[in-house]
């Protein structure tokens, strides 16, 4: 895994401007057919996304954020990995003029569509949950022009943490 970082050299976390900061994240996962089993391996990339994305909005003191983009994280890096054909998986967080712009990649031209599953099933909920999420913060969320990529952008809250 590679991880690209920038940030502005400040004397202070308390410091750091919400103008312009990003942190992207490029992970291999393994390649496999329509319905082979996704690998352990792969599986334990969520959590480490997860993880990863947390700590990089506790840098930016924007925890208030967190239990609802380690979800919308959770749920798009796992489709990622569910249906890409392909064996690179993107993360990229940015702030940019008082918005939080998460986007995750992969190298499957296949657009994701919100599914309408039954209360029964197991599998199905993840973009109506990132859907249901993002509008809620005030955001609004998509995908890519050729469906390689899912992205979300929600407003920074005015009160930052303490």
């Amino acid at each position: 895994m590679t991880a690209t970082m920038t940030a502005p050299a400040l004397a202070s976390p308390r410091m750091l401007p919400r103008t312009h900061d990003a942190m992207t994240a490029c992970f291999a996962i393994s390649p496999r057919g329509e319905h082979q089993a996704i690998p352990a391996q792969d599986v334990r990339r969520v959590s480490a996304m997860r993880r990863l994305a947390k700590a990089r909005l506790r840098y930016w003191r924007l925890s208030a954020l967190a239990d609802d983009i380690e979800l919308i994280v959770s749920e798009l890096v796992t489709n990622a990995i569910a249906h890409s054909h392909g064996t690179d998986i993107t993360l990229a967080l940015a702030l940019n003029h008082g918005l939080l712009h998460l986007e995750v990649r992969d190298e499957t031209a296949r657009r994701p569509e919100i599914q309408q599953p039954n209360d029964d099933a197991e599998h199905g909920r993840g973009l109506v949950l990132v859907q249901a999420i993002t509008e809620q913060c005030g955001g609004k969320w998509g995908t890519g022009p050729h469906g390689t990529s899912t992205w979300c952008t929600i407003p920074i809250p005015a009160k930052e943490d303490q």
